[in-house]
This record gives structure tokens, sequence and C-alpha cells, in this order.
């Protein structure tokens, strides 16, 4: 069973990050990440990995990635999207993809749904979320936010059957 959601935080031109650093600190999106990912199983690349402060409590990270890694009882290493996937098959709950730009381009057309933070500003960035067909998605606005002068929404993008 395929229960794939991306979620993200992107500028008006789909910038997710510059030098393996989020674009924006905006704490309220920080605690949303964290409502929508406790428990739930993140699919990510090694260098997003890399980039968290620490390994993020009560989730187990799938790691997808051509590297050598060692594995322990918070990280499962894929050395292919093919059997990363056949391990989320295996799975019966959501599984949130967490990044980065290439693992989003990965696993776009796998994804059922896409929880995304759209900010409204432009910023300069090194990666990107990947383009996708809107009207392959029905989009559902959940709220905004205001932190300092940077204005944001979330978004939950379902695919269309």
């Amino acid at each position: 069973m395929k229960n794939i959601t991306m979620i993200a935080a992107v500028g008006q031109n789909r910038e997710l990050g510059k030098d393996n650093k989020l674009l924006w600190h905006l704490p309220e999106d920080l605690k949303f990440f964290k409502e929508q990912t406790m428990g739930k199983p993140l699919v990510m690349g090694k260098r997003t990995l890399d980039s968290l402060p620490r390994l993020l409590p009560g989730r187990k990270h799938l790691v997808l990635t051509h590297q050598e890694l060692e594995p322990n009882d918070q990280i499962i290493v894929f050395h292919s999207i093919e059997s990363l996937m056949e391990y989320i098959e295996t799975l019966d709950q959501e599984v949130m993809v967490i990044g980065g730009a290439q693992i989003y381009k990965q696993m776009l057309d796998l994804s059922d749904k896409m929880l995304l933070t759209e900010v409204a500003a432009q910023t300069e960035a090194d990666v990107y979320f990947p383009e996708f067909n809107y009207n392959d998605w029905n989009c559902e606005e959940l709220c905004h936010h205001q932190e300092g002068d940077i204005k944001y929404k979330h978004l939950v993008y379902t695919r269309k059957k």
C-alpha cells in the first residue's frame, strides 16, 4: 500500500534551500512540520540527513543515498529507489518525504499528497522543489501565517485519481 506525502517549505520560485540550509526560520512552520511527521518514517537524502541538527526523535530516518552510511536503530539506508519502494510497500502507515531536491524529484510521481508551506517571498537558493502540473492535484488551503515580515500558507495537494 502506497501512502507517500511530500512535505516542504518553498518560496515563490520553488526555492528550497541554499548551502544545505533552510531559507527561512519560521517557528510555527517548524511546529507544523513536527506535528505532521511525528511517529512517521521520513524519506530523505544524505545531504538532508547531514543538515539536521540531530536525528529527529520519534521518527525513523529512511535515507536514500549512493554513499556508504552506518545504519542504526533510527536510520535505515537504501541505495536504490526500488529497494526504498519495496520497503515502503511493507509499511501500513504514511511515509513523509522531507528532501532534498533530488529526492523530491524522484518521489514526485510516487507521492499521493504534498504538504507545502508556500512562502510569499523570493530569495537566493541553490536547490528547488520540482515543477509539477497543478492540474494533476486538488489543492486545499489549511491556514495563513505571518512571522515577522514573512507571510506564508500551508497547503495540502492531493493527487487526482
